[in-house]
């Protein structure tokens, strides 16, 4: 058996968590640079706020509704989801972490346990400790845990937040409530041709003939439709190395001028390196990408980027920005505003296993030197330790007008209370 265990509208909980007058009260969190809505807590969404809403066109609606409007705090948001994952380790030694908010639980050698009264102790101990409520499905596969946790969420009164599809009956039960838009893995193109095809429900999406399915949505589609109909074919995800890293960012204001860009993509490409450095791998292709405003149209519009493959697996802070910036002065033209970059760091190789050249060697030196950087950036933190590229009088903070303290991992934040 599978349990999925999902945060309730996480990121509007965690903001009330040290703010209890805000229970009951609509909440929404913005994205990047408070662009649009990311997160909507339930009051919210009643009052019809959209995902993905434009801030500035839904501030009127914000005002009148009196909707706390929170920037992403996501210092905040990771340490919670860190705390809510340990705990969630303790009840199964067999656990993946599906993204900040999710995590699935693989619950072998648990068969002579009530899994309803496990999971309802799972639902208590989380929201006990961290003040995070939960929603949990659980059921013989992955994607039918899916489907049990969105009954677990949807009727939580009746299910208290525990929901266990544990018979063929409820199995049907559930699949026949659930639409077919609404299933794991299928997305809008998939869910429209279904659709036409008078696929409603994910019920009706286990009547397809295997041979339909896998002809029309190739054998990953078949695998849903074997998982749906209860037989496993989907175990846990171990934690992989990324087969790309990015670092990308809109400017707080636009930028004509070559060295601000500059200065820029070569922070983006340190912060690519690093990511690189901390999962032991290296990269041998690096993509730099430059553009302009597109909502300008006021303003002269252009968009290029460029692939560099170096001569060499690399993770060397120093490398990586050699190339970027090379790449950059390639694409970068005279005359633009602009209003967005970013380096992407691609054919990762781990770093035990690179493939080395004849005649271009990596400077030996780099490793060590690296080493020493990042153990001085982690204990002093705030990235103190730069290249001489970068500038240590810019942070290029995002715009965050609206932002929460971050309770629980600053000391000169935490919250105060009167006595």
């Amino acid at each position: 058996m599978f349990a999925l265990v999902d945060c309730n509208n996480f990121y509007a909980s965690c903001e009330r968590l040290f703010r209890p007058n805000l229970r009951n009260e609509p909440i929404v969190v913005l994205s990047n640079n408070d662009g649009c809505v990311i997160a909507r807590s339930n009051e919210a969404k009643a009052i019809g706020v959209p995902m993905g809403a434009p801030a500035f066109k839904f501030q009127k609606m914000f005002d009148e509704n009196n909707i706390h409007v929170f920037s992403s705090n996501y210092a905040l948001y990771g340490d919670v989801s860190s705390r809510v994952m340990n705990i969630l380790a303790t009840f199964s030694p067999d656990i993946e972490v599906y993204s900040i908010d999710e995590a699935f639980l693989k619950l072998d050698g648990f068969e002579r346990y009530n899994l309803e009264e496990y999971g309802q102790q799972i639902n208590y101990k989380v929201t006990k400790n961290t003040g995070i409520s939960i929603s949990i499905g659980i059921a013989p596969t992955k994607a039918l845990s899916k489907v049990a946790n969105k009954v677990a969420k949807k009727f939580l009164e009746r299910t208290k937040g525990v929901y266990v599809i544990d018979s063929d009956a409820k199995r049907i039960k559930a699949l026949k409530w659930t639409k077919i838009g609404d299933v794991w893995g299928i997305g809008s193109r998939h869910a429209k041709r279904l659709i036409a095809q008078g696929v409603h429900t994910a019920y009706d999406f286990t009547q397809l003939s295997d041979d339909w399915v896998r002809k029309n949505l190739s054998v990953v589609g078949l695998r849903l439709k074997k998982e749906l109909e209860g037989e496993s074919m989907l175990g846990l995800n171990e934690v992989k190395r990324k087969k790309a890293i990015a670092t990308t960012r809109t400017f707080e204001r636009n930028h004509a001028d070559l060295p601000n860009i500059q200065e820029r993509v070569s922070t983006f490409a340190v912060t690519c390196a690093e990511k690189l450095r901390r999962q032991n791998s290296c990269t041998n292709l690096i993509m730099v990408f430059v553009h302009t405003n597109g909502h300008r149209q006021d303003l002269p519009q252009y968009s290029q980027h460029i692939m560099i493959k170096t001569d060499y697996p690399t993770n060397s802070s120093i490398d990586i920005v050699r190339y970027a910036v090379k790449g950059l002065k390639a694409i970068y033209k005279k005359g633009y505003q602009y209003k967005k970059a970013g380096v992407i760091v691609m054919g990762i190789t781990p770093e035990n296993e690179k493939q080395m050249n004849m005649f271009t060697m990596e400077n030996p030196r780099h490793n060590a030197l690296m080493k020493v950087i990042d153990k001085l950036n982690f204990s002093i933190g705030q990235k103190k330790l730069k290249l001489a590229c970068q500038d240590m009088d810019r942070t290029w903070k995002m715009n965050q007008e609206k932002l929460s303290p971050r309770y629980t991992t600053r000391l000169d934040e935490i919250i105060t209370i009167k006595v």
